[in-house]
Parts: C-alpha cells; structure tokens; sequence
C-alpha cells in the first residue's frame, strides 16, 4: 500500500513539471525542433527563400522579398508565417513540400509568437548549474532488486526516479563473475585475471567491489584500452592518407596517449595540451608531441598536388575535428553555408579556421615541422650545449633562458622552414616531384617578397650537391644587391648547414642563381631552408656544435604542430561558398556569435581556444565528454548522438543526470578522467543484470531508461585482445612503433612507395590491438569487419553492425585459430576428461561454467569433429599448424608441424574445433 502511494505521489509530481504551460511553450524542447523539421529546409543556413530565415532571430522578424515580416512578436495574425501555414490554397500553404503543419504544430507556433516569439538558448549551451538530487522514491524491498546498493550513489537517483515514473524497476545485480568480466572489459578492454574474479566471489562486498575498481584503473591496460577509444577521435594512423597513403612515423603520440590515461592527466590539461601545448611557456617534449594529435589530418605529396589546397584541407579537417571531438558541434556544415539547423553563421567557421592557420606543416613530404628526440650520445651533447649557454658571459638571465629556448627550438624542430614551394622557378630549375628545390647548371629561382628581417644565418638542407660551384643570392633582381655567396662542396651532400647572409630591414624578392664549377656540371638539390638570427653576438662559436647534432643519423621524431609568428603569419579569409581559391573578408580567431557571451576575453591563437573549451564558462565540453564515457560503459550515451548535441541531435534520455556528471567532473573531480568512470562503475545502475523481461523489453527495448545493466558487442580491438589474453597468448610489451600482425596476402595493395606488409615475429604478432599498424587506405582487415573506421577522418561514435563477414573472421582469422590451438592445448593438459576439458575452456573464456545444453552441444561437436579428423588425419595436423604459414605463407614457420601420434593429432584438432567454437559464441564477444 505505502508503494502505491509513493508511485502516485511520484505520478502526479512528474506530470505536473511535464505538463507544458498555457501561457507559453518551450523554445528549446517544443519551437525549435518543430522549426527545424518544417520551415528550415527552406528558411536557414543553406537557403534563405524569401529572404527569410529561422535560424537568427533578427533575420525571422525582418521584413522579407515580400514585404511581410515573418514574425510579429506578440501578434500571430499579422505574423507571415501563420498566414502561409493555415492558408487554404495548397500552393500558397507552408511548408511547399510535404504534410502540412498539424494543428497541435500551429497552436505551438502560435502560442510562441503570441508570447513574443522568445529566442531560447538550446539546451546543450546552457550555463551548468548543479542539480539538486532527486528523493530517493522506494525503500528497500519496493522493487524486484535488491536494493542496498541504491541510493547511495547521485547516478541511481536519477535513474531510479526515472524508472519510478515510467513504472520500471531495476534489475538486480549481475552475479559477481559477469559483473567483474564487465568491469574489467570496460576498464582495461581485457578480460579480468581469473584470481581477481575468484578473490571477489568469495566475498562479494562494497570494499571488495571498490578495490577491484581501484585494481584495474592502476593497471597499465587501461590506458592501451582508453587510447585505443581516442584514436578513433585523433582519426590516428601509421600512413598519410590519400593515393599513396605513404608511411608517417607518429607513433609517440600513441604512446604519450597511453600514459597521459594511466597518469589520470585531468581532462583540461589534457585538452590543452594537444591542441596548443607548443604554445605553452617552455613546451616540454611530452607536450610537443601531444599536439601530433592535429598532425594526424591527411597530406598528400603525390607528384603535381598543390601544396597550398592539401594545406588548407588540413586545416579544414582541425577546425571539424576540435568542435566535433570537444564541442559535440558539426561544424563541418558551416564551411559553405551557415549552419543548416544550429545558429551558427558561415563565416564563424573561417574565424575558428583561423586558430589553425598559422601552423607550420604545409603538405610536404617530410611531414615538417617533426619534434626530434635526441638520445644517448646526442642526449649528452645537447647537455652540453645546455650548459655551455648557462655559463655564457655578458647576458642577463631573461636573454639567457631566451637564448636557450630558441636554440633548443632550432635542434628539435628546425623551424620556421621555406619550402621549395614557396619559389618561382624562372630558368633551368624545378620543384622536384613536388619535395625539393632542383637547380641545373645557371639555374635561377626566386623567392617573393621575402622579409630576412635581422636573421644572419641560414640553414640549408642539402640533397645533391655538385663538386664545385656558386650560390649566390640577391636583392630585388638577378643582378642586385648581393646577400650571400656559397661556395658549394660535394662534403655538404645530404647535410644541414650554416652559411652567413646580410640581414635585411625589408621585404624584398631574393633571387637565387647557381653557377657550376668550370668545366662541371651536377645538380644541385635543396629540400628546405632556415633563415636563423643568432640569439647572441660570437654565436660561431656554438656553431660546429649544432651542426653536428642535426646532422644526426636516425634520429626519433613525430610530426608536432608550431605556431608561425612574425613574418610567417597568415591572414585569414572567408571562403567564399567554400571554395578555397575564392576569398572574402578578412576576420580575426574567435568563437561563433552563439558562444561569444562564455569566452571573456579576445582569442588571438590555439591557446587561447583550448582554454576556453574547458572553461567553467563553456558548458559544451563537459557534457560532451561525459556522454562519451558513459557511451563507452552502457553501449549508448544519455545523448545518443554523441557526434552531435546540436538541434539536430538526440534530446538527452536523463538531462539532469547529464548535468548532474558534467558538473560534478569540472568541478568535484576537477576533470579527472579516472574519478569519472569510478563514479560511474560504482553506480548501482552500472552494476544490473542485463537479463531482459518481457514487460522491460516492451517498455524499454533499447535500456534508454537503464532499467538494465549494459549488453552491447564489444569493440574490433577488444574482440582481438580479450582472444589472445583468454587463451594465454597475448603480450603484455607496451609502447614502441607499431606491429604488424598476420593478414592474407593481397590485401596491401601499395602503389607509388613500395611498402609491404610483413608480419611480426615472436610476441610482437601477440600485442595488443592498439599498437598494430594503420594503413588508412587498407586497415588491419578483422577489425574493419567489426566496425573499425578506416581513420581517415575523425570518428566520433562506431555504429555497431552485425554482419556475416563477423562470424567469418571469428572462425577462420589467424589469431582466432591460433587462440583456439593454444587453449586446446592447455585445456587438453587438465584432465583425460573431454567433459571436463571442455567446462576447463569454456569458464577460461566465458567466466562461468556452461549449462547442461550448451555442454552437451559442444560435446557433439567434439564427436563430431574427432570422427573427422580420424578419418582424415592430414587435416588433423593442417589444422594444428601455425596459421600463418598454412594460410598465406606470408612468414618463416616459427613452430614446426605437430609431431603427436595419430590418435592424440584427432583429439587435439577436435579440441580446437571446440574452443574455436567457443570463441565465436555470443557470450564470448559481447559484454553482459
């Protein structure tokens, strides 16, 4: 009887807050969507009919073509738009195209202008406050679950209150070894190790729980596992992209991704860290290669591709990338138009373009700028020059650290470059299959409106060089003032070196003529240059030194992102519709109109931006984020279009547990990225049963309402790794370039670089999925198949698919069978008992013994297969050899064909059979 009232009670309450207002309607939730579903097609971002738009207000309440106004706040019958919509005529009634407007849709309009057409703020943008937890509405016993778990975490408040209303209950939780497997999946992407699953059943507390808990999050899988979720994010690969998707080394960026999740680097430092730590005051190297993160967009150094369009493309890319990743916002819609449903205009998308656009990398075949790390010897020599800057005489220390900045900058990145790009090749000279400078003999080339400014070095990297011979450079014309003379040697083939130059106050177009020794010839090649001004006078004296460690051999480097200053400033324009050769007006960095009232202060680079996406000021990020993890945890987000919490996007399933998380993550946990999901594995929600009733699943079929744990398909990369660690094959090597693991022949198809696939050896075929090698035009095939992007831009949310191409890799891919051979083997080392042998295999896999019908299934199997391979004992011994050199001869056989008799090759080959069974069940490749 009390549960009755209470429900009642509840009932009554939550139809009182849902019931809408007869004075008014909700712009957010009731006009705006009604707008964008009628009237925006024709009135918004892509097209103004009429002159007339819905998505500013100033624009809908202006006098449009025909010299009516829209909307008249306040009177809806002198308003155009309810005229046109309740117009008998067919051919004059809005919309043109489609049903027309119900008459609940009229009344919402009407009684919106009638109120005076107030504009809303939607409801992603609002400021977040934080809720107020709602009553815990039943008592123990109330409902079909156990409760002593709810109501002691804010999550279960909301979720149960939720339920309460709908006339749901929770599930009770999942038993101790599916509620562990699913913590563990979640946490590290790995199936739990089998003693931890034992030490918690045996006494299933909430201490026990927690320090399972506190066990995986220090675990250093789980960063492999939360790393593997951004790549999708950074669209991360081991190749450029393109035709000639041709190799990058970009690999530490993958590892400095792995440790910033096992550091628990907060989620502020972490955002700010890739997307401007270059800018930050002494960058380390760690912060460096954090901003690869926008180094991942594609390039393109094919023969005869504008580097200046790939350059722009790239940027383009950023831009889409950062305010999809952090801001939920697609502002990919804005390049040609204002945005088609979200108030955003179109040239609020060049003034986010220029944060970008004044990056160094422009398209070229080397990836520049590229970070170097120096190691051992070098290491040692950059101390030295370190400490020879210290002790110099006669500077202060801010000219000191100044000094020291700018030749540490110099060795690791040798930047600002002048690529071959930017000359005119006017005689006997050529831009070298798009890479490099080529001068033949009295070669000249020009490079325009150029400013040295008080730069007195310059650095040029040589490719060949002849023996003998004259650069010369000059002022103005091919004869003017001279700036430099060289005198070439073929001792600078292939090197980096200093030469001296003639400062000049300004701009002017150098010309740069080759001359040949006489009575030789040669070419002479240069891929890049540096124009340098020394950071203190005697500067030659450290001059031998930094020659020596840049022409260094074998040098690690990843591609990093460097902000050009001074004279290598970009001013940036619209594009007018999109197109990059037809410009517009000027503008300055900023956020969209929409945003300008969170960001306090003027923007002037990608610091600043990145500091105001995870300021308090700046609701958006916290809500995006959160979503994303709870995304991971339950198979779905509370906005289920994570890629978009515009208009256009899912409405939030629970909108105060959404603010309830995003706030509690920037301020209670101060964005720690760990307290978050500790929070949310903690959660009696999390921690249901996933069985589905009848009455649930006609209620609630697709758990919107989390009146059940999550049961969702697990990702490409942990279907890969939780089969190599349940059958004791996976490694545990962190870290290092990438792996390539065994694959069919043929796949690769590589034109123009010569690349081939050639599988690892040893553990590294064993590693996880994270490390292994990402061509974009052919990734790694088995994880396409479960619904791995190719990367080749950014990738928000998998959409899961259930395909046959599945169950094909499950039963036939090398590291499936070879799973299934190395837990044959162990299981057949249990018992003499093929019962037993099979319970061993299945609870190894699947953290529970099988029922009596799944058992005696997989028992027929064995029978069946056994009689098969005693009958054939060829296909016995095929079956139990390594799986690559069966298949696809592909690498040298590491372990010969089983020598066993012929009776125990049948047994094993049947056992195999069975455990590969087991891999491919239902169970086995999906979290419950």
């Amino acid at each position: 009887m009390l549960y009755f009232v209470i429900l009642c009670i509840v009932g009554i309450i939550a139809l009182y807050v849902l019931m809408p207002s007869s004075s008014g309607v909700d712009y957010s939730s009731e006009v705006k969507p009604l707008l964008n579903k009628k009237c925006i097609a024709c009135h918004g971002g892509v097209k103004k009919s009429g002159g007339i738009s819905f998505l500013f207000r100033d624009e809908m309440i202006t006098e449009g073509e025909s010299g009516h106004i829209a909307v008249v706040p306040g009177k809806p019958g002198k308003s155009e738009v309810i005229r046109r919509i309740t117009h008998q005529d067919p051919e004059v009634r809005m919309p043109p195209d489609g049903d027309p407007l119900t008459p609940e849709e009229i009344d919402i309009l009407t009684r919106w202008i009638e109120g005076g057409a107030q504009w809303g703020e939607h409801w992603a943008y609002e400021s977040i406050e934080k809720p107020e937890l709602p009553p815990y509405p039943v008592s123990a016993g109330n409902t079909e679950s156990n409760t002593d778990q709810w109501g002691h975490n804010g999550i279960d408040q909301f979720v149960i209150s939720r339920l309460v209303q709908e006339g749901l209950y929770p599930n009770e939780s999942a038993d101790c070894a599916s509620l562990i497997r699913r913590l563990s999946l979640d946490l590290i992407g790995l199936p739990p190790a089998p003693d931890l699953v034992d030490q918690y059943c045996a006494n299933p507390g909430e201490e026990q729980y927690q320090a399972v808990i506190d066990t995986l999050l220090n675990d250093p899988a789980f960063g492999e596992h939360w790393a593997s979720h951004w790549l999708d994010l950074a669209r991360y690969a081991d190749t450029k992209g393109f035709e000639r998707d041709a190799h990058r080394e970009i690999w530490h960026y993958r590892d400095w991704l792995i440790r910033a999740f096992n550091q628990d680097m907060h989620y502020d430092q972490f955002t700010v860290e890739q997307l401007a730590g270059d800018l930050l005051p002494n960058p380390t190297a760690d912060q460096y290669t954090a901003t690869a993160f926008h180094r991942n967009s594609m390039s393109n150094d094919e023969g005869g591709t504008d580097n200046e369009e790939y350059r722009v493309q790239a940027i383009i890319d950023r831009v889409n990338t950062t305010w999809g990743v952090w801001l939920g916002t697609t502002m990919n819609c804005v390049q040609c138009h204002s945005h088609p449903y979200d108030p955003i205009r179109h040239e609020d998308f060049y003034t986010s373009y220029a944060f970008f656009n004044n990056s160094r990398d422009e398209d070229t075949h080397h990836d520049s700028p590229r970070f170097r790390y120096y190691q051992g010897p070098d290491s040692l020599q950059l101390d030295s020059i370190r400490n020879f800057i210290r002790e110099l005489p006669g500077i202060d220390e801010a000219q000191r650290e100044r000094t020291e900045a700018s030749i540490v900058q110099l060795l690791h990145t040798t930047e600002p470059k002048v690529h071959p790009h930017y000359f005119e090749f006017l005689e006997n000279s050529a831009h070298g299959d798009t890479k490099t400078l080529v001068m033949y003999p009295e070669g000249l080339v020009k490079l325009p409106n150029f400013l040295i400014g008080q730069d007195s070095l310059l650095l040029i990297s040589f490719g060949g060089v002849p023996d003998g011979g004259t650069l010369t450079i000059r002022r103005d014309k091919r004869d003017g003032p001279l700036v430099s003379e060289i005198a070439l040697s073929k001792e600078y083939r292939g090197r980096q070196v200093f030469f001296p130059v003639k400062p000049q106050p300004h701009a002017a177009d150098l010309y740069f003529s080759y001359t040949p020794a006489p009575d030789q010839g040669g070419n002479l090649s240069i891929g890049w240059m540096v124009f340098y001004q020394p950071p203190y006078d005697n500067f030659s004296d450290l001059q031998p030194s930094l020659t020596d460690i840049l022409n260094t051999r074998g040098v690690k480097s990843v591609p990093v992102m460097m902000e050009g200053e001074g004279k290598y400033q970009r001013t940036t324009r619209v594009f007018e519709r999109g197109n990059w050769l037809v410009h517009g007006d000027t503008v300055q960095p900023d956020v969209p109109g929409v945003f300008a009232e969170s960001a306090d202060e003027p923007m002037q680079d990608r610091l600043d931006l990145a500091q105001w996406i995870v300021s308090p000021q700046n609701p958006l990020t916290a809500r995006v984020t959160v979503n994303r993890f709870w995304e991971q945890l339950f198979g779905r987000g509370i906005v289920e279009t994570s890629e978009d919490f515009g208009s256009q996007g899912s409405v939030p399933s629970h909108p105060k547990l959404l603010d309830y998380l995003a706030y509690e993550f920037m301020h209670t946990q101060q964005w720690s990225v760990k307290a978050l999901l500790r929070q949310i594995a903690s959660s009696a929600t999390y921690r249901q049963a996933s069985d589905v009733s009848s009455s649930k699943l006609e209620k609630d079929p697709y758990n919107i309402l989390l009146s059940r744990g999550p049961r969702v398909r697990l990702s490409a990369e942990q279907v890969r790794d939780q089969t190599l660690a349940v059958s004791g094959l996976l490694s545990k090597k962190m870290y290092g370039p990438p792996v390539m693991p065994p694959q069919p022949d043929g796949i690769w198809s590589v034109v123009y670089n010569g690349a081939q696939w050639v599988p690892s050896t040893g553990e590294d075929r064993y590693r996880r999925a994270v490390y292994t090698y990402w061509r974009r035009t052919s990734p790694y095939p088995s994880m396409v198949s479960f619904d791995a992007p190719s990367r080749e831009f950014c990738v928000v949310r998998r959409i899961r698919t259930n395909t046959p191409l599945q169950a094909l890799v499950a039963l036939n891919d090398p590291v499936f069978l070879e799973a299934a051979q190395a837990m044959a083997r162990s299981g057949s080392q249990t018992s003499d008992s093929v019962d037993e042998n099979i319970q061993t295999i299945f609870q190894k896999a699947i953290f529970r013994v099988p029922t009596g019908s799944e058992l005696q299934q997989l028992e027929q199997v064995y029978e069946d297969a056994l009689a098969d391979y005693q009958d054939d004992q060829q296909a016995a011994r095929d079956l139990l050899t390594p799986q690559d050199q069966l298949l696809f001869n592909s690498v040298p056989q590491e372990t010969p064909p089983p020598d066993c008799a012929e009776k125990d090759c049948a047994e094993l080959a049947a056992m195999t059979v069975v455990a590969n069974v087991i891999l491919n069940l239902d169970a086995f490749i999906t979290k419950e």
